[in-house]
């Protein structure tokens, strides 16, 4: 069985993390099953935040009673002390316990430090001295905030987007971080759905002792695959390699990873699914992508007023309407030939 051990918090957990993104998605009943199933099946780090709707509700129902057994990290979007406060006790009581694991700073637009001005390092500080934070993490789809995190010292996790998609600065993060003595969470470790084989996926990531993948689960199936790489891991050989080169000649470069940083559009469009559209048929071809419902939702992108919004804030430097056009010419010719 693989372990990793988050740097200097001292978590040693599988290598196999559940994201609880996704169970926003479906009923409580499912989700707190799913969830149970992923600790009975060998998962213990459990990962989800303050901005996913009902997902720490979840969490905590499926864990109220057993939480010592559990590592809980969440997360806070707040942009001064007094709103962390209120998503600290949020948190606290929707997870059903008096502290928590790891609290993340959620994809902040700057690294929180101690007299910035804001006070949220102050809060967290404070908090962790309450024992109702046990370890002090950061999540970031930017280079430069992430990097400047990894130099500041002050944090002893990063969550950040890491696949085998990943740019050489990426691995560089990562590699910077274990010298750092500093856990790496991996998030949109299957590239949002654009990655469609989970084994190559865990078996390039095995390659990093630090990296701890967080699976973004909502269906049994999902579940099943990772559970089964607890007692026999992927190993990286030949066939897998030949996958993770063929996905790297087709998909690297300037790919949408859906992270919807990019949101809310002023013309309503999706831009978070709709410029990543032809890939997603392509890569994983279904007739729900080409129900009236999504049809609508693509012609949306002839509204587009190209002011720029969305390219800048765009955490991978994206043109973002220039990428909405050419999956909305892609999708069109889709259509015509219903061929993907």
């Amino acid at each position: 069985m693989a372990k990793v051990t988050l740097g200097k918090t001292g978590i040693t957990v599988e290598k196999n993390a559940f994201g609880a993104l996704p169970v926003q998605r479906i009923d409580r009943q499912e989700a707190v099953r799913l969830l149970r199933r992923a600790y009975d099946g060998g998962i213990t780090f459990f990962d989800t935040a303050r901005w996913y709707t009902d997902s720490e509700e979840k969490v905590g129902e499926a864990f109220a009673g057993m939480r010592e057994k559990v590592y809980i990290a969440t997360k806070t979007g707040a942009l001064n002390a007094a709103d962390f406060q209120k998503d600290l006790e949020t948190s606290l009581r929707n997870l059903r316990t008096d502290y928590i694991d790891i609290y993340q700073f959620h994809n902040p637009a700057f690294c929180p430090r101690p007299e910035d001005g804001s006070g949220l390092y102050e809060a967290m500080l404070k908090a962790r001295d309450q024992g109702k934070v046990r370890h002090i993490g950061i999540t970031n789809h930017r280079l430069n905030v992430a990097r400047e995190a990894v130099e500041s010292g002050l944090y002893e996790t990063l969550q950040f987007p890491f696949c085998y998609l990943a740019a050489e600065q990426d691995m560089e993060l990562v590699k910077k971080t274990a010298e750092a003595d500093m856990g790496f969470i991996a998030m949109k470790a299957l590239s949002g759905g654009l990655i469609t084989n989970s084994a190559a996926a865990y078996a390039y990531l095995a390659q990093y002792e630090n990296v701890l993948p967080i699976w973004g689960i909502q269906r049994e199936s999902e579940l099943n695959e990772f559970l089964s790489y607890i007692g026999q891991p992927p190993v990286m050989d030949g066939e897998l390699e030949a996958v993770i080169a063929r996905d790297r000649q087709e998909l690297q470069g300037d790919f949408c990873r859906g992270c919807g940083y990019c949101m809310p559009c002023p013309v309503g469009i999706e831009i978070n699914n709709m410029a990543r559209m032809s890939l997603m048929i392509r890569r994983a071809p279904s007739e729900a992508q080409l129900t009236p419902e999504m049809q609508e939702k693509m012609h949306k992108i002839k509204e587009c007023l190209h002011c720029g919004k969305c390219r800048s804030k765009c955490p991978y430097g994206l043109d973002t309407p220039a990428l909405l056009a050419k999956n909305y010419q892609d999708y069109l010719e889709i259509l015509a030939g219903k061929a993907y």
